[in-house]
């Protein structure tokens, strides 16, 4: 149950000034992260003349993304954990963001001019570090501000995260940057745009907390466990690994599961991005909408998920460009409805507002160690055929079960709002 001084409850509404600053934040964000995992990070180490062949960049590549992953899976809750103890007339948010986006960007400008796998690995977690502090950061301002929009800013935090994709694929590929300009062009927004979120993003001081019994450190981990809120973590990392083998060795199924050129794969590569990116889009925003309107948000991410894992099965029993193209349609579809909508659920999950940005810590976990072990899974996929096709079909089987695991949440009374039944 929530606690505090009730003159520190959040605000009904926020405007549109505030939404575009947040979204601006994520776009950012998800710039950074994804880029380097779907292009940078795969033209940095793909070996196709090296004794391994292409096989050997794809573990090399999925082996350095995991490590990030594990790095963000720690710094995300600590630093959230730690800032909902931050006191002092700067905010508990706005330190933790502005350090996030310094790390992230100065590690980018590492990994730019970074050499062979362990320099590029090294950077790279630098980089995740950074953005699983500054999104910790962010995230909690959903549940510190927001009561009757939180699937709306759930949306703008999903739909920025396919526009982040796009953008920057879209920008290094059609202005032909490189690499390491791609790199430092990705830095320097980061650095912009996520300095300016943190610092014009409102963030009061912390009120004095109400008196209360000293929890133990375990006593604080076993709300983790409760039942709804477990459901819902696992959930959200099941289908994120079943999103992150279906999208994040695209480049090399271009390569090699379909045989396009270098130059044609980038180019199809953006392409189905953009495809991706629309849907993911519209089905965010409306899944998110609704869901604010109707209270009930698991039966929308059940579907959601089940629509991904659809997607992925089509892919795998016809592996063509075209079908790669009606695939990341419903992809788009299915991930952008399911995160808006999941990520809103477990805004309204949250039971003690002392514990906030730790707990919401642990959900943007959930789902960046998802997109960060499916590459690591789906290199030694691909790699146990020498193909592609049991990558998509267990990307569309994980999708499934993640979806259904959902249906726990509430048991019984999984119809009912979640608002009506805290």
């Amino acid at each position: 149950m929530s606690t505090g001084d009730p003159a520190a409850h959040p605000p009904r509404r926020v405007g549109a000034g505030w939404f575009t600053l947040f979204t601006l934040a994520w776009l950012a964000l998800w710039m950074v992260q994804l880029t380097p995992l779907q292009l940078l990070i795969p033209l940095q180490l793909d070996t196709p003349d090296d004794a391994g062949g292409w096989i050997s960049g794809v573990v090399t590549s999925g082996l350095i993304l995991a490590a990030g992953g594990l790095a963000g899976v720690v710094a995300g809750p600590l630093s959230g954990a730690l800032s909902d103890r931050t006191r002092g007339a700067f905010g508990r948010r706005r330190p933790w963001a502005l350090g996030g986006v310094v790390l992230a960007s100065a590690s980018l400008v590492g990994i730019a001019f970074a050499s062979g796998p362990w320099g590029v690995g090294a950077a790279w977690i630098g980089v995740s570090i950074g953005t699983a502090v500054a999104s910790a950061a962010f995230t909690a301002l959903i549940a510190d501000q927001l009561t009757s929009q939180r699937g709306t800013a759930s949306a703008a935090v999903s739909s920025s995260q396919a526009l982040g994709i796009v953008v920057g694929v879209g920008v290094i590929t059609l202005l032909e940057l490189g690499v390491v300009t791609g790199y430092l062009v990705l830095a320097v927004f980061l650095a912009v745009v996520g300095v300016i979120a943190a610092l014009v993003l409102p963030d009061p001081p912390a009120a004095a907390a109400v008196p209360r019994p000293k929890r133990t450190v375990s006593a604080r981990l076993a709300t983790l466990a409760r039942g709804d809120f477990s459901w819902l973590l696992t959930s959200r990392l099941v289908v994120n690994i079943g999103n992150a083998l279906g999208t994040s060795l695209l480049l090399f199924f271009l390569l090699y599961g379909i045989g396009s050129e270098p130059t044609g794969a980038e180019d199809q590569l953006l392409l189905l991005i953009l495809i991706y990116t629309l849907f993911v889009v519209i089905s965010s925003i409306a899944a998110g909408m609704v869901s604010d309107r109707t209270g009930r948000r698991v039966p929308i991410a059940v579907g959601s998920a089940v629509i991904q894992g659809i997607a992925a099965i089509v892919l795998a029993a016809l592996p063509t460009l075209t079908t790669a193209m009606l695939a990341a349609g419903l992809l788009g579809v299915g991930y952008g409805a399911y995160m808006s909508v999941s990520l809103a659920l477990g805004t309204d999950l949250l039971q003690d507002e002392e514990d906030h940005a730790r707990d919401l810590g642990f959900v943007n976990v959930a789902a960046n160690l998802g997109q960060l072990l499916g590459p690591l899974i789906g290199a030694a996929l691909v790699a146990a055929v020498g193909g592609f096709w049991l990558l998509f079909a267990a990307a569309g089987v994980i999708s499934i079960v993640g979806g259904v695991m959902t249906l726990a949440i509430r048991g019984a009374d999984w119809r009912e709002p979640v608002s009506a039944l805290r």
